[in-house]
């Protein structure tokens, strides 16, 4: 075997290996070669080499939200590691576990004028939940810190960051290891439910009206037996976003469809007396609203570490699995006479039959568009989404159960999804979809600069010419200014990224050439796919505007 010569490296990769950090991204850099070396050179881990850290940070993100376990990054010392920094807030946010191995100058370097040298402890300090700060010496002491960054990681699901000073020489190897570290055994908190839940079922079982909103959840970790449970009580609504990746017949699933036209009246007639969230963030700005205006009485947030005060009205965190609390829950519950579920599913007919309606009339458009692609889309497929307008008409449609859907809601940033798609679809070996837009593509683009994209990951790149989203959003108005600034006109297309990086190239102008250009797509290749579909820039918006007037 060989191992870098500094002892501190060595300490590094045994403990990663103890802890079971296997998938290693690593960014070319001469300052970090003891821990390239020493992880390349060993098969238990999973190594991947990706140039653009940026890339490299999105891409281990997604590994590790398919796995749920720390994944590491790896750089060299410099503006290397603040590339990292999107990556970091968005797994802060979204709770996924990374952790950021960064090289350093020692400290006798830093601020002297020494090249590539930057100010790297505690970098990341307002969005990591952990900050290891290591001296040069392989030591009892460095061996806790890296032990603990790891543990904390695991533990509390989110990103740490271990900055590692190396002096040279850093490219001497040895065949034996001269360090025995010293590996702290990581502590599960006791997840023992104890809450007294007698006052909280009183309230629920008083409670005429009483709303469940779901934001990002993770496939399969909802009892089916919870599911019908939630559904049969007419006391009961269930909100869910696109990526709840929860379903059932009676669920509210496209909420902007259902409260969009609401009047003050409905606001208040649906008002909840009792919400319960659970998940990660919501896309909907308009349920936020709703609720932060008409709110409810008791607020219950279920999510074993945080509890965001989302509405203001935050009145209770269950610091457990929602799962296992709605199965320790709901058996102490009755079932409440009311017709709130009733009414509600009366609106949800009455919304399907104006949605297709206004489809029915329509003209090809970005809003046509995701009416043709999602139905067509395959069972039993991973399916992520890009933020911005992808993820807004995403929510307006039906999505096959079978489909796992994910998107990065945590900072809803535009500029790692296609790095993050490409890591999740490797990691979880699904055909993989990736539906983004024009502008979220382009600048992601470095993230198909690598050797590991699936035979079987596809991306559909919607193409209206620019950042779509603005003209949807209040302040809209057609100036150069607005079009240089806001939306970033462009003229560009994907075709020769496509070529360049192997992958098969469709596209599509109109409902026909959409249709005909999916049949080819969804079937299984020997290469990469791209589609791209090209809409009306200044059409989308008014087609989508007017969507929710005619909803009534």
């Amino acid at each position: 075997m060989i191992y870098p010569k500094i002892p501190l490296a060595q300490s590094i990769l045994e403990i990663c290996l103890a802890k079971g950090v296997t998938h290693i991204v690593i960014s070319p850099g001469s300052r970090n070669a003891p821990l390239t070396i020493g992880f390349a050179n060993n098969p238990a881990f999973n190594c991947y080499s990706i140039a653009d850290e940026r890339c490299a940070a999105f891409f281990a993100m997604g590994i590790a939200q398919q796995i749920q376990k720390p994944v590491a990054v790896v750089c060299t010392s410099g503006s290397a590691l603040l590339n990292y920094y999107p990556a970091v807030a968005e797994a802060f946010y979204s709770q996924i576990p990374l952790v950021v191995i960064s090289a350093d100058r020692p400290h006798d370097k830093i601020d002297i004028g020494d090249g590539q040298t930057i100010r790297q402890e505690n970098v990341f300090a307002n969005h990591s939940i952990c900050n290891a700060n290591l001296t040069e010496e392989a030591s009892k002491e460095n061996d806790i810190r890296i032990s603990e960054a790891i543990s904390t990681s695991i533990v509390n699901k989110g990103p740490v960051h271990i900055n590692v000073p190396f002096e040279e020489p850093l490219y001497q190897t040895v065949s034996e290891l001269s360090v025995t570290p010293q590996v702290l055994n990581t502590t599960i908190p006791d997840t023992e439910f104890k809450d007294d839940l007698t006052p909280y079922i009183e309230k629920w079982n008083t409670a005429k009206k009483k709303l469940i909103l779901v934001g990002v959840n993770h496939p399969n970790t909802i009892d089916e037996a919870v599911i019908q449970q939630l559904a049969a009580d007419d006391s009961v609504i269930v909100m869910t976003e696109t990526t709840s990746n929860l379903h059932h017949d009676s669920f509210l699933n496209s909420i902007d469809t259902i409260i969009t036209p609401f009047t003050d009246e409905d606001f208040e007639a649906y008002q909840p007396e009792v919400l319960i969230t659970f998940g990660g963030m919501v896309v909907s700005k308009r349920v936020k609203a709703w609720l932060r205006k008409y709110s409810p009485q008791e607020h219950w947030h279920i999510d074993t570490l945080r509890a965001y005060d989302t509405f203001g009205v935050l009145s209770q965190h269950f610091k457990i699995e929602p799962n296992t609390f709605f199965n320790k829950f709901l058996p102490q519950t009755t079932v409440t006479q009311s017709n709130y579920n009733i009414i509600a599913q009366e609106l949800k007919a009455l919304r399907e039959a104006k949605h297709q309606e206004y489809l029915d009339k329509i003209p090809f458009s970005d809003f046509k568009a995701f009416e043709v692609i999602l139905p067509s889309l395959p069972d039993a497929i991973q399916l992520q989404i890009s933020n911005s307008s992808a993820i807004r008409y995403a929510q307006l449609f039906d999505i096959k159960p079978s489909i796992e859907v994910f998107c990065n809601r945590g900072t809803s940033g535009i500029d790692g999804s296609s790095s993050t798609a490409i890591g999740a679809a490797l990691a979880s070996g699904k055909e993989t979809v990736l539906i983004t837009g024009d502008v979220s593509f382009l600048y992601d683009s470095n993230a198909l600069w690598n050797s590991y994209i699936p035979k079987n990951f596809k991306i559909i790149v919607l193409n209206n010419g620019g950042g779509g989203i603005f003209r949807i959003l209040p302040g809209h108005n057609e100036t150069p200014v607005f079009n240089t600034y806001f939306e970033t006109s462009h003229c560009f297309t994907a075709e020769h990224l496509a070529k360049m990086y192997g992958f098969d190239y469709h596209t599509a102008t109109d409902e026909a050439s959409l249709n005909n250009a999916l049949k080819d797509f969804v079937q299984a290749t020997d290469k990469p796919q791209l589609l791209e579909v090209f809409t009306p820039t200044l059409d989308n918006n008014k087609i989508l505007l007017q969507y929710f007037k005619e909803l009534v």
